[in-house]
């Protein structure tokens, strides 16, 4: 057996979302031997969405350095979006480095997908702290405006803000931010709203054809909108633990 290989697990999750089950916590460990498994498998995971669980790590918060992991995991040209599960010390240090607190969709026994309705019902982890919703009136910054197509790979957060987008998200791409998100464009990449759990966010776009698309932590990818209105103006909105598209 490898060195290293018995430091992570990967499996299919109920929310058509690969799982990072980690089972050691050091990124000098996890890296490598994530690296090692990709070079056996080309092209396995490349620029995938995945989440990460921290179920099975009995190791202190401050221990874990989930900047290196974020980095390590984007250099193995691996996208991590959020993690399941943890303590709720670990979800805030996750949160600080760019990850959002992840609700499973579908429950154990279905994946996310809409209805004749349109929404998407995700199943809330039963261990999430309850909801804040932050306030940005008179933070003195209240949205970040981007006027360039953002990349494929690139990572774009609004911490505290709105995220204004003028051009395309690309596919590969991840727009976040703690308020709204609007893209005046086509938005094919993955748009997080109300990453800081705000339930009261919204996801505006002019064109809507997203790999992933999430409010307050409650998502779908794309293999689960083939009832919404893709590459028409929409907005998403959060209606209890169900995600609605409207057609603007």
């Amino acid at each position: 057996m490898l060195p290293g290989a018995d430091a992570f697990r990967l499996r299919a999750g109920n929310f058509n979302l690969l799982v990072l089950r980690l089972l050691d916590g050091r990124p000098e460990v996890v890296l490598p031997a994530l690296g090692d498994q990709f070079r056996r498998a080309p092209g396995f995971l490349r620029f995938a969405p995945i989440a990460i669980s921290l179920d099975d790590l009995a190791v202190a918060p401050a221990e874990m350095d989930f900047p290196a992991l974020v980095a390590g995991l984007r250099g193995l040209e691996i996208m991590p979006i959020g993690v399941v599960g943890g303590s709720p010390a670990m979800r805030q240090m996750a949160a600080a480095a760019g990850l959002s607190t992840l609700r499973p969709a579908g429950g154990e026994t279905g994946g996310p997908g809409i209805g004749a309705e349109t929404e998407a019902t995700p199943a809330p982890m039963p261990e999430a702290p309850p909801v804040s919703v932050p306030d940005f009136r008179g933070t003195g910054r209240t949205a970040m405006l981007v006027t360039q197509p953002v990349r494929s790979g690139s990572r774009i957060y609004a911490e505290g803000a709105d995220l204004i987008v003028t051009a395309t998200v690309n596919p590969g791409a991840e727009v976040i931010a703690d308020g709204n998100i609007h893209v005046y464009g086509a938005l094919r990449g993955r748009a997080l709203a109300g990453a800081n759990q705000n339930p009261e966010a919204r996801v505006f776009a002019l064109n809507f054809d997203p790999e992933l698309i999430a409010i307050a932590g409650f998502y779908a990818v794309r293999e689960g909108l083939t009832d919404a209105p893709i590459g028409r103006a929409v907005q998403v909105r959060l209606d209890g633990e169900a995600l609605r598209f409207e057609k603007l």
